[in-house]
């Protein structure tokens, strides 16, 4: 029966499951997929995913390219075990009464957290629904936020996707703000704070009407920050996405009443 399933699904999910024994074939084995695995997160974690190659990954681990074949065939598989393997992180145990706000804020910053600490997750382009046991684990935390809410599965589905999707643009601009940071940028520089001043000589009010109050406020370049009633800005957007999905669970209390 395992091997019914594992024909039937993309290569690289069938190894993630456990369905697909490495071949018996060559030298006696001596490397495992986790091996693999780990050593090509450890090379994509410090130089980027573009570095990683099934040539690298072997030289780093002393053996030669056609070896980890026999245990992942292609590269593409290999990144997909890659991918799954760090979203293999502790899922914070689910307490009775808990808010469902702060359990899809729980979920949002995590997500953020992982895309951030490995930069290259985000550099691999979505391929499909997530289909590997530890990605999946994830799908089934986010569902988990949802279950005190009268919501029917297709709604379920469609806020997890609104929250993933919400975690994994702000998880990769937020990524990419720590690369230009680390690559020698200021933070001044980058939120725009160190050229507020030109700005505000040079949009004009004629040119940039909707603009121009907001540069002039520093808002735009964030200079005054610290004074913002509204928090981060990744934040401000969470929480008016919880809000939209208040309502509609309210609206649809309502409708259940007959109001």
């Amino acid at each position: 029966m395992d091997e019914e399933i594992g024909a039937a699904l993309p290569s690289g999910v069938a190894i993630s499951w456990g369905l697909v024994k490495p071949s018996q074939r060559g030298p006696k084995r001596e490397l495992s997929i986790q091996q693999i695995v780990q050593a090509a997160i450890a090379i994509a974690d410090k130089e980027g995913i573009s570095a990683v190659s099934m040539g690298r990954v072997a030289a780093s681990l002393g053996f030669t390219t056609m070896s980890l074949y026999r245990y992942i065939p292609s590269k593409d598989d290999l990144l997909l075990l890659m991918q799954d393997a760090v979203c293999d992180v502790p899922i914070p145990v689910e307490e009775a009464g808990a808010d469902w706000r702060e359990s899809m804020r729980e979920y949002v910053q995590v997500t953020i957290q992982l895309l951030r600490a490995h930069a290259w997750f985000g550099d691999i382009p979505v391929s499909g629904v997530p289909m590997t046991p530890n990605h999946l684990r994830f799908v089934d935390w986010a569902l988990r936020t949802t279950r005190v809410l009268p919501l029917n599965d297709y709604e379920k589905m469609s806020v997890v996707l609104l929250l993933s999707s919400y975690a994994r643009s702000c998880g990769i601009l937020m990524r990419d703000m720590d690369r230009a940071i680390q690559a020698g940028s200021t933070p001044g520089a980058f939120s725009g704070l160190d050229y507020s001043a030109a700005l505000k000589q040079l949009v004009s009010p004629e040119q940039f009407p909707n603009l121009y109050p907001v540069i002039m406020s520093g808002v735009y370049t964030e200079e005054n920050a610290e004074q913002s009633p509204v928090g981060n800005d990744f934040d401000f957007g969470l929480e008016r996405i919880l809000d939209g999905i208040e309502r509609y669970v309210a609206s649809k209390k309502k409708a259940d009443n007959g109001e």
